[in-house]
């Protein structure tokens, strides 16, 4: 199947017309459009990466199993190190992101300032095109008037040949001879301005072939830079579940050395307080204290106590 190209599909006609070059600046406007949009993307996507990463990077410094110990406290000490590193690592996304986005934002001025030379200079081209086209119009109408006056000069100076005197005769071939030279001057500037329109469509012919390569040559590498970009930018998301997930393997490695038995051992072992319970063992014993039964009575004290074996 033919490759379809914008030199052989955008013409016209009329040559007045700028319809089809006027197509592509409006497909290329809407081209330079699209690649704001992705870059505004971009950078606004960077802006939640680096909320998120500064939150994150808050949180990790939050206290988190500050009274544990042993084990589980290494494990918990490496699940906020690694929330650190995660918040970090999103950080550099960012940072990545505004980069890819800067990268995008040179191509588009650098596109921009390339199609500007080229569209001035068509620009140009349009205007001596249709100017030109008007000298050329109004040298024809001109023209056709003076054959029209010369004509009508000749078919007057005919009738009048036999009836008319020699004075009025003499008048009427000069009147002729003028109409005459009249046209042949208007025949020379209609001549003029058709070669100079000549040489101008021949310009803008080749400037507009020109100008179509220029164009198709800008939308491949523009097509080829966003996918390229977007890609890339999907990349560096993937990388981050990547990178994030390797973060939070060594957070698991960790929590698979906690060892139950050997924390509470630890904490056994490090805040005992006896291995020997108090005497389950009790005997009752009358004490004797000075007073009599009937002031204990009404001490309401005991009349027993409990002491230890």
């Amino acid at each position: 199947m033919r490759e379809l190209h914008f030199k052989d599909n955008f013409w016209n006609i009329d040559i007045t017309s700028t319809v089809g070059y006027d197509s592509i600046i409006q497909h290329l406007n809407d081209g330079k459009r699209t690649c704001k949009e992705i870059e505004d993307f971009m950078k606004a996507r960077a802006a939640i990466e680096e909320k998120y990463a500064k939150e994150l990077l808050g949180l990790s410094k939050k206290v988190c199993g500050h009274s544990e110990m042993n084990t589980l406290k290494r494990s918990l000490d490496v699940f906020k190190l690694q929330t650190e590193q995660v918040s970090l690592s999103h950080l550099h996304l960012a940072q990545t992101m505004r980069e890819e986005a800067k990268k995008l934002e040179d191509f588009r001025e650098k596109q921009k300032e390339a199609r500007k030379r080229v569209e001035q200079q068509m620009d140009t081209l349009h205007k001596q095109k249709a100017t030109q086209y008007k000298k050329t119009t109004e040298a024809k109408k001109t023209y056709e008037q003076k054959c029209r006056d010369k004509e009508e000069a000749e078919q007057n100076m005919n009738r009048n040949a036999t009836t008319s005197s020699s004075k009025q005769q003499e008048k009427l071939y000069a009147k002729t001879q003028q109409a005459k030279q009249c046209a042949e001057e208007a025949d020379r500037i209609y001549n003029q301005n058709v070669s100079v329109l000549g040489k101008i469509r021949e310009e803008w012919l080749n400037e507009h072939v020109k100008a179509c390569e220029f164009f198709e040559k800008q939308e491949v590498e523009r097509i080829n830079t966003l996918r390229n970009i977007v890609w890339t930018h999907l990349n560096q998301l993937s990388q981050q579940c990547v990178t994030s997930d390797e973060l939070y393997e060594d957070v698991r490695k960790s929590l698979e050395q906690c060892n139950i038995q050997e924390d509470l051992e630890h904490f056994i072992n490090l805040r005992r307080t006896g291995e020997k319970p108090p005497g389950v063992h009790y005997s009752l014993q009358r004490q004797r204290t000075a007073g009599s039964n009937k002031d204990r009575k009404r001490c309401g004290r005991p009349d027993v106590q409990l002491t230890r074996g």
